[in-house]
């Protein structure tokens, strides 16, 4: 039955990004706000929700290796996999305020949690303490997350010139809100069976806890993000594919990170820095495509390099273990 809902479960999942796609884009048309705000805000939640309620059940359960493992490895995902698949498929536009924004606002959050993670390295006193995201480290990530909440709100105030000009299919407050609710119902229910099965094919094949959560847990958490920002760049909407991309990021790293240290405190392993490093190179990257190309947008190429990026690092975890 597990291995049934692990295939049903990847039907869900497109089912359920298409219909939240669908109902997040008309809601906030409808309130106004521009296409990056709506995929920084709605889509990204309804997204999120999968790493989320992973890492709720990994910290009550002690699993803290699981849970730090899913967020690092589902933002590696996020920027290498998922947008180098969308760029892919098309060329993603990079919006001004998501160039000076919103991806140098996700690398402040991986630097901020590379340091309080590794605080206790410069503990002269106990140098030797075990390294942990304590509660107090959880409740300075959500309050860095209320400031981003804050920057989303004066962004959404200020953008408006191209509302008019997306191609989103307007629907009445309800539909809308039905769609949201379904959408967000699939996406749990589709990720939770396709990482219940993937977890089960893993424990099989006796792969270590922390592998686990940086690549099935976290590429199975990271699939809702995956299809709606494919969804969304086929039907045009490429700044919901960028703005859920990088907005996840945020949410995975202040918001779920957050809570989860807040309800208990993770264990944090100094082999999990090199994670970190590597969002900070794909951050990097990320950068530097828009630089180097001719406009302000990943090309189909750099696409490419993302995807060949992250298939290089799948390679390295396997071989680190």
């Amino acid at each position: 039955m597990v291995y049934v809902l692990f295939v049903v479960g990847f039907v869900i999942l497109i089912k359920g990004a298409d219909m939240l796609v669908e109902g997040a884009s008309s809601i906030g048309k409808r309130l106004g706000w521009p296409p990056i705000v709506i995929g920084l805000t709605i889509v990204s939640f309804g997204t999120s929700l999968p790493e989320l309620l992973v890492n709720i059940f990994a910290s009550f359960s002690g699993s803290s290796e699981l849970a730090i493992g899913n967020v690092l490895g589902s933002n590696i995902a996020n920027i290498l996999l998922i947008l180098g698949i969308s760029a892919m498929i098309k060329p993603l536009p990079i919006t001004r305020n998501t160039y000076f924004s919103e991806i140098p606002f996700s690398l402040i959050a991986t630097l901020l949690v590379g340091f309080l993670a590794n605080v206790t390295l410069f503990n002269q006193v106990a140098p030797n303490a075990p390294q942990y995201i304590s509660r107090y480290d959880g409740f300075i990530l959500l309050f860095f997350f209320a400031m981003f909440l804050g920057y989303v709100y004066v962004v959404s105030k200020q953008n408006k010139d191209d509302i008019q000009a997306t191609d989103i299919r307007m629907m009445s407050t309800g539909m809308s809100v039905i769609y949201i609710a379904l959408g967000s119902v699939g996406l749990y229910f589709g990720g939770n069976w396709v990482v219940g099965g993937s977890i089960k094919i893993a424990t099989y094949f006796g792969m270590s806890e922390s592998l686990v959560g940086l690549t099935i847990v976290a590429i199975g958490t990271s699939l809702p993000e995956l299809v709606t920002s494919i969804i969304a760049t086929m039907k045009n909407d490429t700044d919901i594919a960028v703005g859920n991309a990088v907005g996840s990021n945020i949410f995975n790293l202040l918001w779920i990170l957050g809570i989860s240290a807040v309800i208990k405190p993770l264990e944090f392993q100094v082999v999990s820095n090199s994670d970190i490093f590597m969002i900070i190179i794909a951050s990097t990257m990320l950068i530097l495509a828009v630089i180097i190309g001719k406009r302000t947008a990943i090309s189909r190429w750099e696409g490419l390099w993302f995807f060949l990026a992250y298939v290089a690092y799948m390679i390295f975890l396997f071989k680190r273990g």
